[in-house]
């Protein structure tokens, strides 16, 4: 924005290429010196005081051309567009010439204050003032996002915020919220004062880096459904600044910015830090790939447990800030996790503007960010975009609308699990009146929801011992064996919540060194929460599983094609125990013959053992049985207990051999 200011000082020495004389407008040394005292202000963002030179330099000769134009360069620096437009006019009033540039500006800053029929007027005057010349700025954009926007004003959405915090708890800045898939908690960054009995004594302090740092907060829904009074994290916050965060899906980690810190590899990086329990664990830089010598920020973590989106300007994207993503491919012995290769999600997504803040539902599939390159009602606006079918490619943006989107930047919106609520930050009075931003919620129009989902949470324990376990959890469809999340339970409490997209077949497998795999089978046809506490068996002679998610149609003995996901983990088990041996049982329900089922069981053992043998498995490490229906888990008198009797299990018979 100074970059006019610098332009209109060149033209007391030089005639630029958009003037039409050479020097300046007056010859009054008393009008000069005061508008060179002026932009000396400006350059160090004393705009105040630069005002206050200019309207001096004016006093000496009303008719001096040149503080008119730095005056609406001052005013826009302070967001006062009404002032910035007033002294365009003026200054074009009294040379039309000269500064052709301020015809656009004149477009923009009416743009902000929603006069769109009279910005459109000036933008076209531009336009033909600088018709067949190099034009500094593209107002045919400009003017297509105007009618974008007059289009959108009077097409309006429904919206109507509400503060989480009605009783405004916390009076400082409270911006970029992450919210846990179960939404009982809630980070934020919150823009604290350094001292805080300077604040309370005056609560109008300039905000600043001198007196006000950025540091993270939490707060947690009760059973009441209101918000508990704000609490610092205070194993992650220093007296350096922490911002834009994210939270995994269970809340168990936390991805966000620093800058300037002594392991940094350019000037803002993204950091780890792992909870366990109540206590996160000292961040860590996140690293190469991620982290560059540029400027990376803004991450959010996908609720499969495997993908972080985070904002570079790092080269080969599409203008200056962009949106990457970079998939997890190890672990380090510490837990941390290790990224891929970096990949920029593309034109569907990214343009030669700014993209700025994304958010990836946890149905993995709709992802909401800010852009000023995608038309809309303001600078940065909030749009919504969907992969298409095979999930490959994204679509074009959708902007949220109008009154989500405003004349002001708009950005760090995030949605529920129910694909209903979105919180974001305003800018409202606080309880001292002082313009703060405050932490809203709304419904979200029809048209911009994502797919719901559920979610499953519950604990991982050693059965025998009832000790709380750290165990990796995989959620995996069954139809194509691909692993739609991917967790890990708490190593202090065992606790666990994982995100389940609706309308599919699942498979969920809890593993730990050490033990027989833990299974479950989900299949939700609508979002509701699933408790599950689930015990892991050790490995020893005797220890038996029951395997949860293996099929076969009814009066077969073939295995169907969602049985290889859980025999696959028992493949990697037995080959990572090479002493093992198993018998693989089979038992049925009480419908039918004794020696029927005994057959059927048999051969569904049988089918079982075959496919474990082609995956590797030494045949004689494996013996199979049928139980028919003589073995019972459940009362063979209800639908549910006959379905849990019809099953398929595992039990080690040796382990010296």
């Amino acid at each position: 924005m100074k970059n006019l200011l610098l332009f209109i000082l060149i033209l007391l020495f030089s005639a630029p290429l958009t003037a039409q004389r050479r020097g300046n407008s007056t010859k009054n040394k008393k009008a000069l010196a005061a508008y060179q005292e002026g932009v000396n202000a400006f350059q160090y963002d004393k705009f105040t005081q630069a005002l206050v030179c200019f309207e001096s330099a004016v006093r000496f000769d009303k008719n001096f051309v040149e503080p008119y134009f730095a005056m609406a360069e001052a005013y826009r620096e302070l967001e006062d567009y009404e002032h910035e437009f007033n002294c365009i006019s003026v200054g074009v009033g009294l040379d039309s010439t000269l500064f052709l540039s301020a015809y656009y500006n004149a477009g923009v800053a009416l743009v902000k204050m929603r006069r769109f029929e009279e910005a459109e007027k000036w933008l076209q005057e531009y336009m033909r003032r600088t018709e067949g010349k190099k034009r500094l700025q593209d107002a045919p954009k400009k003017l297509s996002a105007i009618r974008t926007a007059m289009y959108l004003m009077k097409h309006p959405v429904p919206y109507k915020p509400e503060p989480i915090d009605p009783e405004n708890k916390m009076p400082y800045d409270q911006y970029w919220p992450s919210l846990t898939l179960d939404g009982k908690e809630l980070v934020f960054t919150a823009l604290v004062p350094r001292d805080t009995a300077s604040y309370w004594h005056n609560p109008h302090l300039v905000k600043n880096s001198r007196n006000f740092q950025e540091d993270f907060y939490i707060t947690r829904r009760g059973e009441d459904g209101e918000w508990t009074k704000p609490t610092p994290i205070h194993t992650i916050n220093t007296q350096s600044n922490e911002g834009a965060q994210a939270l995994s899906a269970d809340g168990k980690w936390m991805f966000f910015t620093a800058c300037g810190r002594n392991d940094s590899k350019g000037s803002c990086d993204l950091y780890f830090s792992r909870r366990m329990g109540n206590r996160w664990s000292e961040p860590i830089n996140v690293g190469a790939p991620v982290n560059t010598a540029y400027w990376e920020s803004q991450p959010c973590f996908s609720a499969d447990g495997q993908t972080l989106y985070f904002v570079s300007n790092r080269p080969g994207g599409k203008g200056g800030n962009d949106i990457w993503q970079a998939r997890i491919v190890a672990y380090k012995n510490n837990g941390v996790p290790v990224f891929g290769d970096c990949k920029n999600l593309g034109d569907s997504i990214n343009t030669p503007g700014e993209e700025t803040s994304p958010f990836i539902h946890p149905d993995n599939k709709t992802l909401y960010f800010s852009s000023t390159g995608w038309p809309g009602v303001g600078n940065l606006d909030i749009f919504v975009s969907r992969r298409d079918n095979d999930m490959s490619k994204w679509k074009t943006p959708k902007n949220l609308g109008y009154p989500i989107n405003t004349e002001l930047d708009n950005n760090g919106l995030i949605i529920d699990s129910k694909g209903t609520t979105a919180y974001m930050s305003s800018q409202i009075p606080n309880k001292y009146n002082v313009p703060t931003k405050r932490i809203l919620t709304f419904q979200l129009p029809e048209e911009v929801r994502p797919s719901p989902v559920s979610y499953i949470q519950g604990m991982i324990y050693d059965e025998e011992t009832k000790r709380p376990l750290d165990s990796k959890i995989e959620l995996i469809r069954l139809r194509d064996n691909h692993t739609v999340t991917y967790s890990t339970s708490d190593p202090m409490d065992g606790s666990f919540t994982v995100n389940l997209p609706v309308g599919e077949n699942y498979a969920l497998i809890a593993q730990r060194n050490g033990y027989l795999l833990g299974s479950k089978n989900f299949a939700l046809a609508s979002t509701q929460k699933e408790t599950l506490n689930l015990g892991l068996i050790p490995i020893k002679e005797g220890s038996k599983i029951v395997l949860r998610n293996i099929f076969f149609d009814n009066n077969s003995a073939e295995l169907r094609p969602e049985s290889h996901v859980e025999l696959d983990k028992l493949v990697e088990i037995m080959k990572a125990t090479p002493k093992m041996r198993v018998e693989i049982s089979g038992h049925t329900d009480n419908v039918g013959s004794s020696a029927y089922n005994d057959k059927l069981s048999k051969d569904r053992a049988q089918s079982t053992v075959n496919y474990l043998v082609g995956k590797g498995i030494a045949a004689q490490r494996i013996v199979s049985a049928g139980y028919g229906f003589r073995q019972p888990i459940a009362p063979n008198t209800t639908e549910e207990g006959r379905a849990q009797n019809r099953r398929i299990e595992a039990k080690i018979i040796s382990m010296d051999k």
